[in-house]
C-alpha cells in the first residue's frame, strides 16, 4: 500500500520506548499513522538522510545540492567505549525541541 503524506502532524514514543508513531495527514485530508519498531527506526534514520539527498539532487539535477540545517551547537564526549567518542550536533529547528544527530567512531 503506497500513501501519499500531505503534512506530518505529530510523532510520538510509545510509553514502553518499543516504538514510535509518526502521525500524518494523507493527500485527501484524511489522519494516518505509521508505528515503526525501534529496531527499525534505527535502520530508517540511517537510511532517510542518503534518500533526502538523492531526492534534491534529482529533483534540481545538481550534484552539489546537499540538505543542510544551520548548527547552535556540537559536544564530543566520551563513550562508555574507551576507543570511541560520540558527538552529538544539534540544529534549531524553530521550536523549543532541537534535531540531535550522535555519531560515533573509533
Amino acid at each position: 500500500m503506497e500513501i501519499s503524506v500531505k503534512s506530518l502532524t505529530t510523532c510520538e514514543v510509545a510509553p514502553d520506548g518499543c516504538a514510535i508513531s509518526l502521525r500524518f495527514e494523507d493527500a485527501a485530508g484524511k489522519p494516518a499513522a505509521v508505528r515503526v519498531s525501534l529496531n527499525q527506526v534505527g535502520a530508517l534514520i540511517m537510511t532517510l538522510p542518503g534518500l533526502l539527498e538523492a531526492a534534491l539532487k534529482a529533483r534540481y539535477g545538481d550534484q552539489s545540492l546537499r540538505y543542510a540545517y544551520p548548527l547552535a551547537s556540537w559536544v564530543v564526549e566520551q563513550s562508555t567505549d574507551v576507543t570511541q567518542r560520540i558527538i552529538t550536533l544539534e540544529t534549531e529547528d524553530g521550536s523549543p525541541r532541537r534535531s540531535r544527530a550522535c555519531l560515533a567512531r573509533p
